[in-house]
């Protein structure tokens, strides 16, 4: 199972790297970080900090986004 794990996950985060110009791309790689942190403590903080600064740039989008329409 973890063989099985660890491979789809890598196929995942690979995939997702490669396709980064595609929309949804991150989805790919956020997929293969969260398999591959069952594992491998390392890919969890990845996981972690790329959770984090998605969050980061949600929040400046959606302030930016209603900055804007106030302004109007």
């Amino acid at each position: 199972m973890k063989t099985v794990r660890l491979t789809i996950g890598g196929l995942l985060l690979i995939s997702g790297i490669i396709l980064t110009l595609l929309p949804g791309s991150i989805l790919l790689v956020l997929g293969g970080l969260m398999l591959l942190s069952y594992d491998w403590p390392r890919a969890r903080g990845w996981l972690k900090f790329s959770q984090k600064s998605m969050t980061t740039s949600a929040r400046k989008l959606d302030r930016m986004m209603l900055m804007r329409r106030l302004r109007k």
